[in-house]
């Protein structure tokens, strides 16, 4: 039998989640791919820098928890965006990483349009944490 957890256990680990990174996080966009793991160095290719809303993440529910607010930015550099990592305040210290695509197209994280120029308007569309221990 696989590990279990109550929807309680679940939610609250979810939210441990942006208390650990905090108030003021940070998105990276990047148009290299995503590493093996957060301790690994950033993609290449910064293509921008997203400052996160203070409360970033809604709460915890049935297992999930969604991006809360409007993340959006101007792009830095030029590029498709093929990965993320969400940092907290400093900059320094990466907690979750994964995968861009356009709306729709499964990503782990969705943009309305992941081909990014200098000075483009990024808006973030869709990212949702789900904890499949139920």
């Amino acid at each position: 039998m696989a590990l279990q957890l109550s929807v309680t256990a679940r939610d609250n680990a979810l939210d441990s989640i942006e208390t650990t990174i905090g108030t003021s996080a940070k998105l990276y966009l990047f148009s290299g791919t995503v590493p093996a793991n957060c301790a690994a160095s950033d993609p290449s290719g910064l293509l921008a820098t997203l400052s996160l809303p203070s409360d970033w993440m809604s709460n915890a529910a049935s297992g999930s928890k969604a991006l809360l607010g409007t993340w959006s930015g101007s792009g830095s550099g030029t590029g498709t965006a093929q990965s993320f990592r969400i940092k907290d305040s400093t900059g320094t210290t990466c907690h979750l990483q994964g995968t861009v695509t356009i709306t729709g197209s499964g990503g782990d994280m969705t943009v309305d349009n992941p081909s990014i120029a200098t000075g483009q308007t990024i808006n973030v569309t869709g990212f949702t944490i789900t904890d499949a221990n139920s």
